[in-house]
């Protein structure tokens, strides 16, 4: 089997804004007097943004408290903190290894394709200076969220391939439980304990490893 695309999740594969969705979210849910640490905000991890508002709302035991209206208010507020704080985003804060992986594919003509919750990626990618290397970013809005295939089959869509061609990256149990029920190969990031029983068919503790050979021998695919 040919690799005929790559697909990247954005939080915690190519950069880390966990901590800034952690910060939003937790002075977001200190205002309406429930409290939230890091850990609780690995529930959230590859969540898009009404889902887990409603975690915290059930988390603080307020899920019935607040209209749509009023849960639609609290979510943007948490994104216009958020927003603010990815102004302090550079290039160097792009995890190690991922930009070499990006130049690798860009070489081999593998299209590279987001495949991310945040509807905010565009603009992350454009303060990391990677858009150029991007085929395409998955427009999340109307699309089931992980552990749903949607996003994954929308991303295998964009770059012209076939599902079973693709390699998924991600970091979080939803993710990758969304890359396997999409048909793909899926690789997870971080330590097998925390990732828990993923189903990852390759786990790499850092992203360091990303190499497309690392990649391709592990799939069993060639280019």
């Amino acid at each position: 089997m040919k690799l005929q695309a790559v697909l990247f999740d954005l939080d915690g594969v190519v950069t880390d804004t966990a901590k800034y969705h952690f910060i939003a979210w937790r002075n977001m849910a200190k205002r309406i007097g429930i409290t939230i640490d890091s850990d609780f905000n690995e529930s959230l991890k590859g969540i898009e943004r009404m889902q887990s508002l409603e975690r915290i709302l059930v988390h603080g035991g307020r899920e019935q408290a607040y209209s749509q209206e009023e849960k639609e208010r609290l979510a943007r507020e948490k994104n216009d903190e958020y927003v603010s704080l990815l102004a302090g985003l550079t290039p160097e804060d792009t995890y190690p290894g991922i930009q070499e992986l990006l130049h690798e594919l860009r070489e081999r003509r593998i299209p590279a394709v987001i495949a991310s919750a945040s509807k905010n990626a565009p603009l992350i990618l454009e303060a990391l200076r990677l858009n150029e290397y991007f085929h395409a970013i998955v427009d999340p809005g109307g699309i089931p969220g992980k552990p749903a295939p949607d996003i994954f089959l929308q991303a295998a869509k964009l770059a012209g391939a076939d599902p079973a061609g693709c390699v998924g990256i991600e970091d979080s149990q939803a993710g990758i439980e969304a890359i396997k029920a999409a048909g793909m190969y899926a690789v997870g990031i971080g330590q097998a304990g925390i990732l828990g029983p993923s189903g990852a068919d390759l786990i790499c503790s850092s992203t360091k490893e990303l190499t497309l050979q690392h990649l391709l021998v592990s799939a069993g695919m060639e280019t």
